[in-house]
């Protein structure tokens, strides 16, 4: 085998491989591809290789959640690796367009990053790594030492660790001493939700740009400490498939990607493809597959100076599984990811000076198009809520966008920007490319196919205002933010009170409220405006404010105040004494209009049907950000299960036919004695289906050309149906803020994120629809004009009632990928808020 897989690619002159660098056979004691590697095997294997090889060094660059470590081997000459801070040094400085300018790249190394497996359960990326790092650690022969000599390798063995050992332990359990290839067997059956994402199950190939994860964080830090010329990016695909690498579909790449790029990879295309047809492989390119979402490992590096490449391999799920084109190994499957490695390797020494020169470029060549681009910046402002434009900041310098404080006030379009709250961010530096692409809105395209979303603009997802800036921005800098600072609170006023206030327009007042239930601390929320004495002065506080009476605690006043110092401090908020139960204006303390809110008490419904990128993002803000304890319950056990200990449930979405008759007729009589379910997308519809809640849908209907079969060119099939998909696109909607579901809010409009086509009537109540869509909806992003109609003034949320309980609907994922922050808050209101909304003006539909 080790024969084999030199022979593949040192063709001319591989001596034998080094005596003292362990094999992976002797190592496990077994071939790489009989059996599935675990996380751990790969780890001390790779650790075992940098202990004998003086080409390699291994560092742990991040840690998952969990707590299983991200390693990333640096391969390259012994002594390049004598030299290693040098080399980095020289070659960041291909980076930098003052530096760069006489740089020589005559004998400069390329830096070349070779990922697998970001998703676990491709798992012939990870178990191919193995092979490549014994290959690299050990052959001998002028053409490998040439090639160290001149490369820096930088390989990242398993991307998704966590997902791997998911994976891992799914087929080795189901492994038979004689493989089934049945697809139908259970070994190639996962069960949900599968090891394709992280532990939140969430998709790290979509994690480039927003940046939520541990695994994500880490791994971006390394990248730009290196800046790597290529990075390789191996996946799998359908069992029936074959082979792809990229360049992908020509003309749906990023209009903000270089046309070099394109060039460059087609060249690299061409060693590929002598390296696959050596082997008899099949394989295709320039089909299926895109660059237009920026945030993947293919196509990320695109826009930030680097060259990102693709690889798809038909995946046999297992050890062997049948398809179109004969039994599929996962020893075979190991082979064309193996292959292209090197073929990659072999283009990087071929185009070394050209790929060099590229990345110098391209930064000189981004500032000269920040020249000319009519937008010399963006200003953003975040008055009411610091914590999300700390966390908005936080995104923009992990990416290496330079952010400076406002210098003094302006006014741009209708809105008057103040420093101290507001933020510049210049078009004028080396990630002009990168930077717009986060803040345009886009609604024109070339192409109406989208591999992902069709847009991200960043601040809409943050719901912080901004605008562009038409003229020079350099009166307006203030001081270089270099890191954010993290938001503190504090408490305002004596420690004698009769009551504490904080207002709810924080992003972290739910997780200072769940502190205070939990604690057992009883808490109000204000369903109307009042004003108040304060230490500071009279002060007015909006609807959702959160009130602590003293004097009907059980706990001592001095404990009470301690809670409430950790989470002002904690939680970014502003903790008001108030020395009086009257207010100057509006309800008192002690009125009617403040009501109490329950401890929550929260279930997701989880398992098959559902879709578990959805609820892991439900899962991942409550558990993770906002420290709140949920249970996740599958579908064929909420017939079983004692409902009634939860305040709140929430289902994601999904297709909820797992769900039997006695788990429907359950939830239906949870919502009846006062329950509040939450339903999201498609769960909306389940739930009006089975009668637990009311609403209308809009469809779209057939015209009178629809009515009368048109003849189409067959081959065109794919791009008619896919041009009617809404996979991504965001969208301004019109809220109600004083319904409980819209406290926080500080203005009317905002924007949301859709990934779908379902639509809904607004309530015939005129009070149970709290959020519409626009009459001119479409802020960013891609959708056909046979939609416009069916979003225009559609309801966003309905509440819905069942006797004593309620039902919100909604058409869209207020959570979307972790960094929607701006509808998060729906969400939370609806666990926090959704057991007080009215029960009379919620009634719809009746």
């Amino acid at each position: 085998m080790r024969t084999l897989l030199l022979s593949l690619v040192f063709t001319l002159s591989v001596a034998q491989a080094q005596p003292q660098i362990p094999t992976p056979e002797s190592f496990f004691g077994f071939s790489v591809g009989e059996r599935h590697l675990r996380p751990d095997q790969i780890v001390d294997y790779l650790k075992a290789l940098d202990a004998s090889s003086d080409r390699m060094t291994v560092e742990q660059y991040g840690e998952t959640y969990e707590k299983r470590p991200l390693l990333l081997l640096t391969i390259t000459s012994p002594e390049n690796q004598k030299h290693i801070g040098e080399i980095k040094g020289q070659h960041r400085a291909l980076s930098n367009p003052a530096a760069s300018v006489g740089l020589d790249i005559e004998t400069m190394p390329i830096v070349v990053w070779l990922g697998y497996s970001v998703h676990g359960n491709e798992a012939s990326g990870s178990n191919a790594a193995v092979r490549v790092a014994y290959t690299l650690a050990s052959a001998q022969g002028p053409e490998i030492e040439q090639m160290l000599a001149r490369t820096v390798i930088l390989l990242d063995p398993m991307i998704n660790p966590d997902g791997l050992g998911r994976f891992s332990q799914w087929v080795n359990t189901h492994r038979a001493e004689n493989p089934v290839a049945d697809p139908a067997n259970r070994e190639h059956a996962e069960v949900w939700p599968g090891g394709r994402s992280n532990h939140y199950w969430f998709d790290l190939n979509r994690d480039w740009l927003p940046l939520q994860h541990p695994e994500s964080r880490a791994r971006l830090k390394k990248y730009y400490e290196w800046l790597p010329n290529i990075l390789n990016d191996h996946h799998e695909m359908g069992t029936n498939s074959t082979f792809f690498f990229q360049p992908g579909v020509p003309g749906r790449t990023n209009p903000n990607t270089p046309a070099m790029i394109d060039e460059l990879t087609r060249s690299i295309a061409k060693y590929h493809a002598e390296a696959l047809d050596r082997i008899g492989s099949l394989y295709f390119s320039r089909e299926e597959f895109d660059d237009f979402y920026i945030g993947k490992g293919s196509s990320y590096p695109d826009i930030t100076g680097s060259l990102g490449i693709l690889y798809e391999q038909a995946s046999s799920r297992g050890q062997v599984q049948e398809s179109v084109n004969g039994p599929l190994t996962f020893t075979a499957s190991l082979r064309n990811h193996y292959t292209t490695s090197f073929s990659v390797l072999k283009a990087a020494q071929g185009l070394r000076k050209d790929l060099l020169s590229y990345q110098r470029t391209f930064f000189t060549s981004a500032l000269k198009e920040s020249e000319q681009s009519p937008i010399k910046g963006y200003v953003f402002s975040a008055a009411s809520d610091p914590s999300r434009a700390y966390s908005f900041i936080e995104i923009l310098r992990r990416h290496q966008i330079e952010v400076y404080a406002l210098a003094k006030q302006v006014r741009l379009a209708d809105r008057v920007y103040e420093p101290g709250n507001a933020y510049l961010v210049p078009t004028n530096q080396k990630q002009f490319r990168l930077l717009t692409s986060l803040f345009e809105k886009r609604t024109t395209f070339t192409d109406s196919l989208f591999y992902d979303v069709s847009s991200w603009t960043l601040p809409l997802a943050f719901n912080l205002p901004f605008s562009e800036l038409k003229s020079p921005a350099r009166d307006l800098m203030g001081a270089r933010i270099d890191w954010p600072v993290q938001p503190k609170g504090e408490m305002v006023g004596g420690s004698n009170a009769y009551a504490y206030i904080f207002e709810w327009r924080g992003y972290f007042a739910p997780r200072a409220l769940y502190r205070l239930l939990k604690a057992g601390i009883k808490a109000r929320v204000a369903t109307r405006p009042f004003e108040s004495a304060t230490s500071e002065g009279k002060r007015k506080f909006d609807y959702g404010t959160i009130m602590i009476p003293t004097g009907i605690q059980k706990e001592k006043a001095d404990t009470l105040q301690k809670i409430l110092d950790i989470i002002a401090r904690d939680d970014a908020i502003r903790v008001y004494a108030l020395s009086s139960g009257a207010s100057s204006d509006g309800i008192d303390l002690g009125s009617p209009g403040f009501e109490p809110v329950p401890m929550p008490r929260v279930m997701l419904v989880v398992g098959t049907g559902v879709s578990s990128t959805d609820v892991g993002e439900a899962w991942h803000l409550l558990d993770y950000r906002f420290n709140m304890e949920v249970s996740l319950v599958e579908t064929q056990a909420l017939g079983r299960v004692d409902l009634n200990r939860y305040t709140t449930i929430a289902m994601s979405n999904g297709v909820y036919t797992s769900i039997d008759s006695a788990g429907t007729a359950a939830i239906k009589r949870w919502v009846e004695y006062g329950g509040t379910l939450i339903t999201m997308e498609r769960a909306a519809e389940w739930a009006v289906n089975n009668n637990i809640a009311t609403a209308r849908f809009r469809k779209l209907e057939p015209g009178r050309r629809d009515s009368t079969v048109l003849r189409r060119p067959y081959g065109e099939q794919s791009r008619y149906s896919g041009a009617m998909n809404l996979d991504g696109a965001i969208f301004e909607v019109t809220g109600d803020r004083t319904h409980p579901l819209l406290f926080g809010y500080d203005e009317d409009r905002f924007s949301v994120f859709r990934g779908n086509a379902i639509f809904m009537e607004p309530s015939r109540n005129a009070y149970a629809t709290p959020l519409v869509y626009a009459r001119t909806p479409l802020l960013s992003g891609y959708m056909h004009r046979d939609f416009e109609p069916l979003v225009r003034n559609s309801a966003a949320i309905i509440v819905s009632t069942l006797r004593s309980g309620r039902v919100i609907l909604m058409t869209d994922n207020p959570n979307f990928r972790a960094f929607w922050y701006g509808t998060n808050r729906l969400f939370l209101n609806s666990i926090f808020f959704g057991s007080i909304i009215r029960q009379s003006p919620a009634r719809s539909e009746e």
